[in-house]
């Protein structure tokens, strides 16, 4: 008999994360949790880019996993639903994996194997190749990977050689993104590399089918903190007028496109002549006060849409981002303005949180 026969009970949810933010992301989990109602306790390391969520409760964690809604998340990059990590032996670590699964009683039409974001989570590449064919067939014939099993995805989260965890995503709960993170490559002509968080604020936050409406040529936007350009530059490469805020200086070229119009001004400050589409900024600066200037914009419907960064404390981050985005969605609520209200520590993110804000009126 399998040393695996008994049926295994997922008993706790995995999350990925940036390294060096695990107790952010276990801050988060324990916040969220608690208002939930359910009882568990967060089980990390730091730099290892991930947190175990080991449920203790009599009701099973797939209950936990689908009330605790991946959007709502800021630190986590996945979040699946997960068994115990198995230890493997280097003789055959294929059979435990195979027999967990099927204890488990696991369908699902896809495997995803994935590491933390990681030097030695990278270097476990060829390992997991050798493996991945002989593993799917092992599983095909199990009955346990089939054709369709509803978007159902396992996940193979491979700490070492010899050590793996076994997660369960499911449709519009989790991240379509391997590992959770989006690659973006930097464009030469852009004047920073700064460029990539507004890119990738823009397929976090706006959906592609809507880019032609949301993110239009012809558009009117403000770049508040601009110089040298590189959010300035992904707004005027897509048609933008853009009103650049920033008493440094612009890039040359993004300059000489016609799309920009420098004004050397305090971005604290300024206030524009109409209505925009869109506000965005990147100005280092204490989180609260960003947010209290971004919240000025929404109230006075200066804009339609906001992206903004908030750069983050080196301790207590969760509490700063939590109390920042409380703070902002009671002032809206109070002035009577309907939104939607989105915060996500971004892949081209470091010490910051990239929050997205859409007026629906």
């Amino acid at each position: 008999m399998s040393r695996l026969a008994k049926h295994v009970v997922p008993d706790q949810l995995l999350f990925y994360c940036r390294p060096g933010f695990e107790h952010d992301m276990a801050s988060e989990v324990t916040h969220w949790v608690d208002q939930l109602g359910w009882y568990g306790r967060a089980e990390y390391s730091s730099q290892e880019g991930f947190v175990r969520f080991v449920v203790d409760d009599v009701r099973p964690a797939n209950e936990l996993h689908r009330e605790l809604r991946f959007e709502r998340l800021v630190f986590a990059r996945q979040s699946l639903v997960a068994l115990p990590p198995l230890s493997l032996a280097r003789e055959d670590r294929l059979s435990p994996i195979v027999e967990q699964v099927v204890s488990s009683g696991w369908s699902f039409d896809s495997i995803w194997h994935e590491t933390p974001d990681t030097n030695d989570g990278k270097a476990l590449a060829g390992l997991i190749k050798a493996l991945t064919r002989p593993l799917e067939s092992g599983l095909r014939k199990r009955g346990a990977l089939r054709r369709k099993a509803a978007g159902r995805r396992l996940h193979l989260f491979w700490t070492d050689g010899d050590r793996v965890q076994l997660g369960m995503s499911f449709h519009g709960n989790r991240s379509e993104l391997q590992g959770g993170i989006r690659r973006l490559r930097f464009p030469q002509a852009a004047p920073s590399r700064s460029t990539l968080k507004l890119e990738e604020a823009w397929h976090e936050f706006v959906p592609r089918e809507e880019w032609s409406v949301r993110l239009a040529e012809g558009m009117q936007a403000a770049d508040l903190g601009a110089a040298p350009g590189g959010w300035t530059w992904q707004l005027a490469k897509r048609g933008m007028h853009v009103f650049a805020i920033d008493n440094g200086p612009m890039s040359g070229d993004l300059m000489a496109t016609g799309m920009v119009e420098h004004l050397r001004e305090d971005g604290f400050i300024w206030e524009p002549p109409y209505r925009l589409d869109w506000l965005v900024c990147d100005i280092v600066d204490k989180p609260a006060r960003v947010t209290a200037m971004v919240q000025r914009w929404l109230i006075r419907r200066w804009c339609r849409e906001a992206v903004f960064n908030l750069k983050l404390p080196m301790r207590r981050r969760w509490e700063e981002v939590d109390r920042c985005l409380a703070l902002l969605e009671k002032a809206l609520h109070d002035a009577g303005a309907r939104a939607e209200l989105r915060c996500r520590h971004l892949y081209h993110d470091r010490e910051e949180v990239t929050v997205h804000v859409r007026l629906l009126d």
